[in-house]
């Protein structure tokens, strides 16, 4: 259903069982954690605060969120129940503490801080109860860590690439070179692709490749705006992503800069699935 006023929809992350998707919903000066169901129906808060809650992620049980917000001051992971109660802070650290995903058995998540680094965000893993945090990277700054689904490889974006490197630390591999580059890394639930953003064609559209980058394929480019932050449905029917406008708000899908859209694999289709 519609939210009144000024609705940027993005961040969408499945339920494990597909029936549903959890996002990041800003409304005004207020940015707050949604589910709906994966028609786009049923929309209902699950965060309600005056701080940014955003890059949710659903625990493998289905049971809890991760996200990230900034309600004690700086970026810190929290995890709350699907229903909105019970939010607990898993990290403690001044500095900030992001974009948290899980492992596929739900024993630990991968995350982003730049609390060894004041000006670069390096990959973490700790337990699910925030203990045991472990670096694994200290050369430069890392985005959109995220287990593959046999848990034993991260894929990450580094600069304008994507690499993977292992899950306990260790040398990293590169998927994507300029000018033909990758972000924001998704895996396949059968692990055999993943799917990306790249601009190489002058626009942010999405591909996905194997894992070891080749057999690189075009999926998704909008006639008109950026294809951005894909999410692999759970039974690899969907990708779920997010749809920037292009220029000033005005009337149609425009009035929105930010909508959740999904492409089916086996026809190509394109469905705008927020608001």
């Amino acid at each position: 259903m519609a939210i009144a006023g000024s609705v940027h929809d993005g961040a969408p992350a499945w339920s494990p069982d597909g029936t549903h998707i959890v996002f990041s919903g800003e409304n005004g000066d207020q940015t707050d954690l949604y589910i709906m169901d994966a028609a786009g129906t049923d929309r209902r808060q699950v965060t309600s605060t005056p701080a940014e809650e955003n890059a949710p992620a659903f625990s493998p049980d289905g049971r809890t969120i991760a996200f990230e917000t900034n309600r004690d001051g700086n970026f810190e992971i929290y995890l709350v129940d699907i229903n909105g109660r019970d939010p607990r802070r898993l990290t403690t650290s001044p500095a900030d503490d992001r974009a948290p995903s899980w492992s596929p058995d739900g024993q630990r998540l991968v995350f982003l801080s730049d609390r060894d680094h004041p000006k670069r965000f390096d990959v973490y893993t700790m337990r699910a109860d925030g203990s045991d945090i472990v670096r694994l990277t200290t050369d430069q700054t890392a985005w959109s860590p995220a287990f593959s689904p046999d848990g034993a490889t991260i894929a990450l974006q580094v600069g304008g690439d994507i690499e993977l490197i292992p899950a306990g630390g260790g040398d990293s591999k590169r998927l994507t070179s300029p000018a033909a580059n990758g972000m924001s890394p998704a895996w396949a639930p059968d692990g055999q692709r993943l799917a990306f953003v790249t601009t190489r064609n002058g626009k942010p559209e999405l591909y996905t490749m194997t894992p070891d980058g080749s057999n690189q394929q075009p999926l998704v480019s909008m006639a008109s705006g950026a294809a951005i932050d894909p999410r692999w449905s759970p039974d690899g029917s969907r990708i779920a992503f997010v749809y920037v406008a292009d220029g000033t708000p005005g009337a149609g899908d425009a009035a929105q800069d930010y909508a959740i859209y999904s492409v089916e694999l086996s026809t190509s289709k394109v469905t705008r699935i927020s608001p």
